[in-house]
């Protein structure tokens, strides 16, 4: 490696938060960078835990997928492909991009070098697919990077009529095989709950369900058994995840 990155590691305002994989999250401390008419929002921000935070992605252990436009800079040895392998490869991706609301291409980044993507104020997960082994569906919009040697595929819900009705998407990301997923999360890990179901039914009102096992089998249903229950309930129709896996919920949405 012939270059050096300084004022990275050891910046008393950048504190390392996790490495798993190809990946490292960093998050500063303060936002430093502001005008003086945000310099109380930004003070503030900090105190609530509002913080950039961005990936660094060691390509020498892997290479990388990531979401369209997340590229900051990179250094050293890096190769850029569009990750398209043809017109079928284009046409399925394009398709499940529209499916799923993410980006049609997704950019491949392979070498020895550095790549360091976008700060975002969002909270980054580091999932290790090794833990998934049934694999791993995810929220729409999470998705931010992944090791190459991770299988991105399309999970749909059984019942898309009331998925429909229910407001959800019908498809989500689904990933499988091994290596590290990295995803943008509205709340921390440590605020995520995680329910282990053996064989039973977790019910979700609302859209906090930001991953889950594919083994389970994922519907709209209502939240009575008849229309008028569902009325008289307030509740009407909610998520249901069945069978044997597990859920990571947000507190909050």
């Amino acid at each position: 490696m012939s270059y050096l990155i300084n004022n990275l590691d050891g910046n008393k305002n950048i504190r390392p938060l996790i490495s798993l994989g190809a990946f490292s999250v960093y998050e500063y401390v303060e936002d430093r960078s502001v005008a003086p008419e945000y310099a109380a929002q930004a003070y503030f921000s900090s105190k609530m835990n509002v913080h950039k935070r961005q990936v660094v992605c060691d390509l020498s252990k892997s290479g990388v997928v990531c979401q369209a436009g997340a590229m900051h800079w990179s250094v050293g040895n890096v190769n850029m492909t569009s990750g398209v392998k043809g017109i079928g490869d284009f046409l399925g991706k394009s398709l499940k991009g529209k499916l799923t609301g993410e980006s049609t291409l997704k950019p491949e980044f392979t070498g020895d070098g550095t790549l360091v993507l976008e700060p975002t104020f969002r909270h980054i997960l580091l999932i290790d697919m090794s833990c998934w082994q049934d694999g791993l569906v995810v929220d729409d919009g999470m998705f931010l990077a992944s090791e190459l040697s991770v299988k991105n595929t399309l999970a749909h819900r059984q019942n898309l009529s009331s998925a429909a009705a229910g407001g959800e998407g019908l498809f989500n990301m689904c990933f499988e095989g091994n290596g590290v997923v990295c995803l943008e999360s509205f709340v921390p890990q440590e605020e995520l709950i995680e329910i282990k179901l053996n064989n039973d039914t977790l019910k979700v009102d609302g859209n906090f369900a930001v991953a889950w096992s594919k083994s389970l089998d994922f519907r709209v249903e209502k939240s009575s058994k008849t229309i008028v229950g569902s009325a008289m309930s307030g509740e009407g129709l909610v998520n249901v995840y069945r069978g044997t896996g597990r859920v990571l919920l947000a507190p909050v949405r």
